[in-house]
């Protein structure tokens, strides 16, 4: 099947007054109809999601300032955070497509093995969903770079914090990536660790299993005034990693003050000039 359609947005956004933005590229959820016929039961639940990182980084909207892109689509649509190509971001590693076709528990997506999305329908996706929100951050970040003379750009994930098939054992709680340090300045990278492994409770490291994907490889120049840095939490740290994924607040709260002070970091080495 080729044909794709989509009556949602691709995105919501949120204009701050700082030079900050947040990009949340797999909150989303949507799944059209017709797609949402061909996938398992399963994979209608789209458990895969980053589930409520709107809401665990609400404050950053209302106490620091800062804009926010909100992905609507789920990743099993297609992958924000992933080359318009389709590229491996780890090769050699395993790792989810463009157009996944399997969760990662290595589970199929689609009902019928031989439905999966073909090159015409992957492109359709990708005019659909993935260029509108790649065209939103890039207006966003060239408006803030415009504007403060720096734009830095802070790309939110989470993720269950044990997950075989990508890593060993338990994932760290705070993965920040550079992309080997070449997304963001080498000194905010090391100010940005320092606070992470001072967060009592939780464990922190600095380009380990999760570098950055594409939108902080891609968008992250530092010497063009963008700085990039990926943050990949542990859904423990602020809800039920299983169903119904809830978010608890109780379980938020410790980790959000640990939260602003990586934010607000950011933004003072943003707007120290």
């Amino acid at each position: 099947m080729t044909n794709f359609r989509t009556t949602e947005p691709a995105f919501r956004f949120r204009q701050g007054t700082r030079p900050l933005l947040i990009s949340m590229p797999h909150v989303g959820t949507h799944v059209p109809p017709q797609l949402a016929q061909r996938l398992t039961p399963e994979a209608r639940q789209v458990h895969d999601t980053d589930w409520h990182l709107e809401q665990l980084y609400d404050f950053a909207v209302h106490e620091l300032g800062a804009s926010v892109l909100i992905a609507t689509h789920s990743r099993y649509v297609i992958d924000l955070n992933r080359p318009p190509d389709g590229a491996s971001l780890y090769p050699g590693q395993s790792v989810t497509g463009l157009c996944p076709v399997d969760t990662f528990d290595n589970t199929p997506l689609y009902a019928d093995p031989t439905d999966v999305p073909g090159e015409q329908e992957i492109a359709a996706r990708r005019e659909a969903v993935w260029r509108p929100y790649h065209a939103k951050l890039a207006e966003e970040l060239a408006r803030l770079k415009s504007q403060h003379g720096i734009a830095m750009l802070w790309d939110a994930h989470s993720i269950r914090s044990v997950l075989p098939r990508f890593f060993e054992g338990k994932l760290p709680d705070l993965n920040l990536g550079t992309a080997d340090g070449n997304s963001c300045d080498p000194a905010l990278a090391a100010q940005l660790l320092a606070i992470a492994k001072e967060a009592g409770g939780y464990t922190a490291v600095l380009n380990g299993r999760f570098k950055g994907g594409h939108i902080t490889r891609f968008y992250g120049q530092p010497a063009a005034g963008v700085h990039a840095v990926q943050l990949e939490m542990t859904q423990s740290s602020y809800m039920q990693e299983q169903m119904p994924f809830d978010y608890l607040p109780l379980v938020a709260e410790g980790v959000q003050p640990h939260l602003s002070r990586l934010l607000q970091a950011a933004l003072a080495f943003a707007e120290k000039g």
